[in-house]
């Protein structure tokens, strides 16, 4: 999973970032809130791992900003605040699981997975085959038809039809975008999501008649979103 982490304190921001890239998630770090604000508006995850007491702005008021703004992404609280309110508060604010420090590196994986599978992320449970609006995609077979026609699509371009297709309503960065189909986990410069999006919107023929279109997010990325009449 592509996951943004505030901890303010450097020696536990490295271990728990060890941990998290040795169990083959990406994680993006900042040291205070204002920080993580600006990173979520030019980027996309599929968790934030939040500590609450950091600088600037703390981890609630973030988690507050982000369910004002409509993001439903999985918040996990890892903080010292150990007290009934605080855990109660940033449940009810919108916060999905509370965890009190010290961290155990286990327990703090095996939640992540839980939240992972609980939001539909982990891709070994993604579907064989699945149909949406007038597409009917195969994953065994590699192939994705419009109304029955199969249309024939390069590898990348039906990797990222599927992701797109499967994270439907879903505000997705280009970085998110390349390192979940490319598998490229620096974030680069390049046109090449923009060029394949492009493409697949016209030879699957994404479009409002047939009930879905990939929006353009302006300086962040691309969302396939259900138009309703």
């Amino acid at each position: 999973m592509r996951i943004a982490y505030l901890e303010d304190d450097p020696a536990q921001a490295e271990l728990v970032r060890h941990w998290l890239t040795g169990a083959g998630h990406s994680c993006s770090h900042c040291s205070n809130g204002r920080e993580l604000m600006t990173l979520l508006r030019r980027d996309s995850f599929d968790l934030l791992l939040l500590d609450w007491e950091v600088p600037d702005m703390s981890g609630v008021s973030v988690l507050e900003e982000v369910r004002g703004a409509g993001n439903r992404v999985p918040v996990l609280f890892a903080t010292q605040r150990d007290d009934e309110a605080s855990i109660v508060g940033a449940l009810g604010k919108g916060a999905d699981d509370y965890m009190v420090k010290p961290v155990k590196q286990a327990e703090l994986l095996a939640r992540i997975a839980a939240l992972g599978r609980r939001a539909g992320i982990e891709d070994s449970h993604q579907e064989e085959s699945f149909s949406l609006g007038p597409w009917q995609i195969d994953r065994g077979r590699r192939t994705i038809s419009v109304e029955g026609t199969v249309v024939k699509l390069t590898d990348k371009d039906f990797e990222l039809a599927c992701y797109l297709f499967q994270n439907v309503g879903k505000l997705l960065s280009r970085g998110h975008l390349l390192e979940k189909v490319w598998g490229i986990m620096t974030p680069i410069e390049s046109r090449t999501v923009d060029v394949h999006v492009s493409r697949i919107r016209r030879s699957l023929h994404i479009r409002p008649e047939n009930g879905y279109r990939i929006k353009t997010v302006y300086q962040h990325g691309y969302r396939l979103e259900a138009v309703t009449n």
